[in-house]
């Protein structure tokens, strides 16, 4: 959701074009704009001037948090480390903006994956399936309540990619052989080499999903939830929207079992929701889950923030 002063700042936009069209355009034109009363002048002028002070104010609060963040965040992700995933529609700016303060909170990322649409459109279930069994590796198990592809993917992925206390990941071998299947056959992508064990995942999503994705926002939720479940912990964000009916975010939210395993974050087009993403992987890493952002179903727009009355 927009905040409010980027809402002000669109209805005075708005307003401004509407006024001026009424004068500017059908044959109002020319010579028409000299027969416009001193209170009409003073009205679009007083509009503009508004409209300029507002968007000074919303560049002067960007650029604050953008001095600012590397403090909020120093320090939260010391000594861990975060794999991140991306399902089809994130944005890649988005990704690399949150990876950056990753960094800057002393954390690493171990590497970078990506949901294929063929994936998360689960239309290949029984050629997915069947990679999931035969790339579990000896001595581990899959959660037996675990019945829906996406969610025994993120519990695959969780026990060779993820460690936590008491629990470390696969052997090498097992998580190429794992890794690899499911690039052969369509499902993730990623660069040869550039995977490592972590902490950590963090999951990036889009925003709403459209009327006929299907099953979509289901698949990338529970995904989440499965993998965040088997590592130290972990945060799905996406864009406004994300939390809307059957959306990765809001499909997270609906469910508790879903809810309790993984944090949320619903608006990452907003460098706030960036840093509130950060903020939720450190909080993951203390045993805390949340669910930060201004959609439904958040209980508190940022880490520490007092909730909504």
């Amino acid at each position: 959701m927009i905040s409010l002063r980027q809402h002000a700042i669109s209805l005075i936009a708005i307003f401004l074009a509407l006024t001026l069209g009424l004068f500017l355009g059908s044959g109002f034109i020319g010579d028409r704009m000299n027969a416009l009363t001193g209170t009409d002048r003073d009205r679009i002028s007083n509009l503009q001037d508004e409209r300029d002070a507002l968007e000074k104010e919303v560049g002067n609060d960007t650029a604050f948090i953008n001095g600012v963040s590397s403090r909020l965040t120093k320090g939260v992700l010391a000594k861990r480390s975060v794999l991140v995933v991306t399902s089809p529609d994130a944005s890649d700016a988005e990704v690399q903006s949150i990876k950056g303060l990753i960094n800057d909170a002393g954390g690493t990322v171990s590497g970078q994956m990506a949901m294929t649409t063929n994936l998360v459109r689960d239309e290949d279930a029984s050629k997915l399936r069947t990679i999931i069994d035969q790339s579990i590796p000896t001595g581990a198990q899959l959660r037996v309540d675990y019945t829906d592809s996406a969610s025994r993917l993120g519990d695959l992925l969780g026990v060779v990619l993820l460690s936590r206390e008491g629990a470390r990941p696969a052997a090498e071998a097992d998580r190429a052989t794992a890794l690899q299947t499911l690039r052969q056959g369509g499902f993730l992508d990623y660069t040869e080499g550039a995977i490592k064990p972590a902490d950590l995942v963090l999951v990036v999503t889009g925003g709403e999903m459209p009327k006929d994705s299907g099953a979509q926002g289901q698949f990338v939720g529970r995904f989440a939830a499965a993998m965040a479940s088997r590592g130290s912990g972990g945060v799905l964000a996406g864009r406004d929207g994300s939390a809307a009916g059957g959306s990765p975010i809001g499909v997270v939210r609906s469910d508790p079992s879903l809810n309790n395993a993984v944090s949320t974050v619903d608006n990452i087009e907003q460098q706030t929701g960036q840093i509130t993403s950060v903020l939720a992987l450190g909080e993951e890493s203390d045993g805390r889950t949340g669910a930060y952002g201004t959609g439904p179903g958040a209980t508190v727009i940022t880490v520490g923030a007092e909730p909504a009355k």
